[in-house]
């Protein structure tokens, strides 16, 4: 009866772990969703144009990838549950800052703060999963934490859209930090995780990968605004007419080459570094990288786009837009926690390429039936279709390469998918921002040249060239300080209605074109998802790791056959 008791009060207390994991991961989830639906009151309270909430969206991403691998080392190291504990905090009060911002540099720093104790607290969660839940239960685990950051969409949709509506966006914010606080009241109950006191920071490599990325988010997240070759009025320095967004683009990618020499340096040597590169060890988990970035790129650019068109453009309220997006959100939640129920029957790579044809088709039905009402019968099923096959393969890539990777790695996989997930999302961000943008001012300018009832002199007067997604009554208090007649200021609005519709079916097909792409690296996942998390994720020796299972024969026996030919 003892025993009995013990293994039922085990059960009963092992779902606390699960329940901060889950809480957690809404409250860092919570707030790029809430930003996003908040898009609205936030253009109108800041007097900022729609496209610096995506800038303060990537700031936020981009801060959490730069850190993440130096954070599940500071884990490791130094505790993860007293680290995670900091974490929370700070980003609670980071909600704070958002909730009271007052200008669009305010929304940025507190954005980007968040961002950067999230890389802290998104290793942990990993962490707490492996020392808590084996077997069954962690699969069912990893798949709820999948499933959590749609849920947070949700979430954002459903009480960032009311507040937008009712009592103000600010406060959607203000909830984070109650939430923050509940979590970090009910980490205090979760069993610690020794630290791990010889573990070794390799700072150096912390310090290049961080360089790296904050180049790279500074140089997409200007593309918009800086221009993508030329630079405009708006950079902050030009070399020879030159915009900085893509020097800084070009020395970011040298940064990230010396960051890779230098841990293949630190390798041979034998020596801690903040990287492990035998997670990429294959061509499978290399495959399962590149969908996870080519979906994370496609995913959150859609997420960005849609609701900038339905604000925006249709002049939708936050609360509406939330409804119209639910079918979305909702199919990537069920996906994300009904898939792993499918990886019995079919392996990752058939999983992986279907849901990357769905995707695709998806989001081509949508460019050809949007029009000018969301509910529509065609663009509700696309809604659908689209969320399905992004949670499918979100979910599905977390697990092949928890499942591909040396076991001991679990923590350097941890980090690497995270780095992917945001990297690749504020990326998509930035690009599909600048892409839509570049279309809407190409097609404004020879739209505003064949039609007859707009003057040379109004065409000159204004900068088509830094055109930006404006609603029709932000387009009429930019052209009454301009000598146009009511007859121009009728046929401008109709141009840039036609043309913002055209700049969104135009990228939508462009995203579609690039999720079939990715049906090449799919078909190269492995085979088959096995194992279990460690509940040690980092390894206390360097060498100390099991060789990776080769899950892909085809790869395992090209592998083979490479190694006998340097035979001497």
């Amino acid at each position: 009866m003892t025993h009995a008791a013990s293994v039922s009060t085990e059960e009963k207390s092992s779902w606390l772990p699960l329940i901060v994991v889950v809480l957690t991961q809404v409250q860092a989830s919570f707030a790029v969703n809430a930003l996003t639906v908040s898009m609205a009151g936030i253009t109108t309270d800041l007097d900022t144009p729609a496209t610096s909430v995506g800038t303060a969206i990537t700031a936020g991403t981009f801060a959490m990838a730069a850190f993440i691998l130096l954070g599940a080392k500071v884990g490791s190291r130094f505790g993860t549950r007293r680290v995670f504990q900091i974490a929370v905090a700070i980003h609670a009060a980071a909600m704070a800052g958002v909730a009271l911002s007052l200008s669009p540099a305010m929304l940025f720093i507190a954005q980007a703060s968040s961002g950067a104790v999230i890389a802290l607290i998104a290793p942990a969660l990993t962490v707490f999963i492996a020392t808590n839940y084996h077997g069954d239960r962690q699969a069912k685990a990893i798949g709820l934490l999948a499933a959590a950051i749609p849920l947070a969409g949700v979430l954002a949709l459903l009480i960032a859209g009311l507040f937008a509506e009712t009592i103000g966006w600010r406060w959607s914010f203000a909830l984070m930090v109650v939430l923050g606080a509940i979590n970090l009241l009910l980490s205090f109950r979760v069993p610690k995780v020794p630290a791990q006191r010889n573990l070794a920071i390799d700072w150096t490599g912390a310090l290049l990968a961080a360089t790296a990325i904050i180049l790279l988010s500074f140089g997409f997240s200007g593309l918009n605004s800086w221009g993508i070759w030329l630079a405009t009025s708006q950079a902050p320095f030009t070399v020879l007419g030159v915009s900085p967004a893509p020097l800084l683009i070009i020395v970011g990618v040298i940064v990230g080459q010396i960051f890779f020499v230098w841990l293949l340096r630190r390798q041979r040597q034998h020596k801690s570094r903040i990287f492990d590169l035998r997670v990429l060890a294959t061509r499978s988990e290399l495959a399962i990288t590149a969908c996870m970035a080519i979906m994370l790129f496609v995913g959150t650019a859609a997420n960005f786009l849609i609701p900038l068109y339905m604000q925006v453009v249709q002049g939708l309220s936050g609360i509406q837009t939330s409804f119209s997006i639910i079918p979305y959100t909702l199919s990537i939640f069920l996906a994300s926690t009904f898939v792993a129920y499918l990886y019995k029957v079919c392996p990752p790579r058939v999983l992986g390429s279907v849901g990357f044809v769905v995707v695709a088709g998806a989001l081509t039905l949508i460019a050809f039936t949007v029009r000018g009402d969301w509910g529509q019968f065609f663009i509700v099923v696309g809604l659908i279709l689209l969320g399905l096959g992004q949670g499918s393969i979100v979910a599905l890539v977390f697990n092949t390469l928890l499942s591909a990777a040396p076991k001991q790695l679990a923590g350097d996989v941890g980090a690497w998918r995270g780095l992917v997930h945001n990297l690749s999302g504020s990326i998509g961000i930035a690009v599909a921002s600048a892409f839509a943008v570049g279309i809407l001012a190409s097609t404004l300018a020879t739209s505003a040249i064949e039609h007859p009832e707009i003057s040379s002199e109004l065409i000159a007067e204004v900068n088509i060239n830094e055109a930006d997604f404006l609603t029709n009554s932000q387009l009429e208090s930019v052209l009454g300080g301009t000598s146009a007649s009511p007859a121009e200021m009728d046929a401008a609005i109709a141009i840039n209605e036609e043309a913002r519709l055209r700049a969104l079916q135009i990228s939508l097909l462009g995203l579609a074109a690039l999720a079939l792409l990715a049906i090449v690296p799919a078909t190269r996942m492995p085979g088959r998802i096995a194992g279990e998390l460690p509940s040690s994720v980092e390894p206390d020796d360097n060498e100390d790791v099991d060789e990776a299972i080769p899950l892909n024969p085809i790869a395992a026996a090209e592998t083979d056959r490479e190694e006998e030919g340097a035979r001497p």
